[in-house]
């Protein structure tokens, strides 16, 4: 089992009021975070919510259009190109050379890193041990699989060493199993020292960070551990509901003034309500009333896409009103 950096290690990543505009539209506006030195952070939220261009920004890839950040004790406006040595950077398109070998990608990254000669072979013999193409050194890039295209672009990105790692939806449009085995190499860099930065839509992966932003619509709207978001951001009760139609029992559970909210989850529903106790008695009533047949209702303990859809779904309803005045 993991052990979660302390609250007391050193902050390598600090960002303050970060804003990203582009003409009229704010990309990133105004997130405020640390990252601590060792941890695996992570940002969850839905495409366009500003995970990237909040990356971007620390990699000294764009400039911030207001706010402060800093990155292994650089400047992020300032220092952009003594950031570059210290950071690898690994986007969801991978950053290979599709025309070129696995060995002639490792080859030209050793010489954008600037890696010393005596180091080259050894890192590069690293890097096919670690993805697991000892026997594929010679194949063409454009000829691996995802998960082996994955692996190798994480080794190019860390080539040189770096002690803190920026992942843009690394594992985005890999097998299940491929995601899962890269976890294993994040977990390992991690346990060596090194920071994670992650960017990711996959509910399942923000289990495995020790902490996680989500970021909506270009703000941070909550910021803890995984375990943490679900007990302090989730006061009310969630059930889980298995009944035969759930898309059609969603349309009858939701106009009971009993429930809050109800989304469809897997096969079944959760339904988030404040007394527990009188939203199942409600429930049960309306299905019943309406012919459909229960299978299981009982109280669960929140996912974190339960807490997900709330967030979201309060900072709509907080925002609604506004754009309304605005129109």
């Amino acid at each position: 089992m993991r052990t979660e950096p302390e609250a007391a290690a050193e902050n390598v990543v600090e960002v303050e009021n970060l804003e990203k505009h582009f003409g009229a539209f704010k990309a990133v506006a105004g997130v405020s975070f640390a990252v601590r030195r060792g941890e695996i952070f992570g940002f969850l939220g839905p495409n366009g919510a500003g995970k990237s261009t909040t990356i971007r920004m620390l990699c000294g890839l764009l400039t911030p259009t207001a706010g402060r950040g800093r990155v292994a004790g650089f400047d992020i406006v300032r220092e952009t190109e003594r950031i570059k040595t210290r950071i690898g950077y690994m986007s969801q398109k991978f950053s290979l050379y599709d025309e070129l070998t696995v060995e002639e990608n490792i080859d030209f990254y050793s010489g954008i890193y600037r890696l010393p000669a005596a180091k080259k072979a050894e890192r590069k013999d690293w890097v096919l041990r670690m993805a697991g193409l000892e026997t594929h050194r010679r194949a063409r890039t454009a000829e691996l699989s995802g998960g082996w295209k994955q692996r190798l672009a994480l080794g190019c990105a860390i080539l040189h060493e770096p002690p803190i790692l920026f992942l843009d939806e690394p594992t985005s449009g890999v097998d299940p199993n491929s995601r899962r085995q890269f976890w294993d190499l994040i977990y390992s860099l991690s346990e060596q020292g090194v920071t994670v930065f992650v960017t990711t839509h996959y509910m399942e992966e923000s289990e495995y960070c020790d902490r996680l932003g989500i970021i909506y619509r270009g703000e941070l709207i909550a910021l803890g551990a995984p375990r943490a978001l679900k007990t302090q951001h989730m006061p009310e009760a969630v059930l889980e509901i298995e009944c035969a139609r759930p898309n059609d029992a969603m349309s009858v559970i939701e106009r009971l003034p009993e429930v809050k909210e109800v989304a469809v989850f897997g096969k079944g529903l959760h339904a988030v309500a404040v007394d527990a106790a009188a939203a199942e008695r409600a429930i049960r009533a309306a299905l019943a009333a309406a012919s459909f047949r229960v299978d299981r209702l009982e109280r669960i303990t929140p996912t974190l896409e339960d807490v997900f859809v709330s967030l979201i779904e309060a900072r709509d309803r907080a925002t609604a009103p506004q754009t309304e005045v605005r129109r």
